[in-house]
């Protein structure tokens, strides 16, 4: 074997080489971004899994929060029963926080329909319209998404002008029928003075086909007695 085939050879091998490291160093690659593809789906789907859990006791919070609102207003005995649930319903706040799952607020806000559910919605004149006013249970949100969308109360545009607007529109055609009515009387009044007229004229066409006849048998009378 030649020198220039050596090297030729030599060549060959020292490219398949760096093929076979490109193919490796890819292999690695896939395989690093499959690990790390895997491991995050793992942790979304667990985060998901306790956010939904975590969901379902957010009711319960709601009912901690309203029973203490009335309890201010209760008896010393009340009072005391209120202070124990209200350390539990600051743990369940704190296992809420330790997830990364806080309250937020809504009210004075816009209408946004991904972090608000609109329960009742009024006119207000004093707000804008799409203006959050009430909110009927607090919304929950993670680092995410949205736990649980806030019911709230909205506000829409008065219907004042539109009103007005109907009523003017109301009056024009009740002017319109109005004006109708009174060409209808006048056509009728037209038509009747019409009728009227062809009337006296046929009586007097009957008037004087009537004198020419008499005036005829006068003559003929006439020619009789001669």
């Amino acid at each position: 074997m030649s020198k220039k085939d050596k090297k030729d050879k030599k060549i060959k091998f020292q490219e398949e080489i760096g093929e076979l490291q490109n193919k490796y160093l890819l292999t690695l690659a896939e395989l690093e971004n499959t690990r790390k593809r895997m491991q995050k789906e793992k942790t979304q789907s667990l985060s998901f899994a306790i956010e939904n859990t975590i969901a379902e006791f957010l009711p319960l919070i709601d009912n901690f929060e309203n029973a203490l609102n009335f309890a201010n207003d209760s008896s010393e005995e009340v009072k005391n029963w209120a202070t124990g649930f209200q350390m539990i319903l600051s743990q369940l706040k704190d296992i809420l926080h330790n997830h990364g799952i806080v309250p937020y607020h809504s009210v004075g806000n816009n209408f946004d329909p991904h972090y608000h559910d609109a329960v009742e919605i009024v006119e207000s004149s004093e707000h804008a319209p799409g203006s959050v006013i009430e909110e009927f249970a607090k919304g929950y949100k993670s680092a995410t998404r949205v736990i649980r969308p806030a019911r709230v109360k909205v506000t829409k545009k008065t219907l004042e002008k539109n009103q007005s607007q109907i009523d003017k529109n109301e009056n024009i055609n009740e002017s319109t029928e109005e004006e109708n009515c009174c060409n209808k009387s006048e056509d009728k009044a037209s038509c009747n003075h019409k009728e009227d007229e062809n009337a006296d004229d046929y009586t007097n066409d009957q008037a004087t086909d009537q004198n020419t006849d008499q005036k005829k048998l006068r003559d003929e009378n006439i020619k009789i007695n001669k």
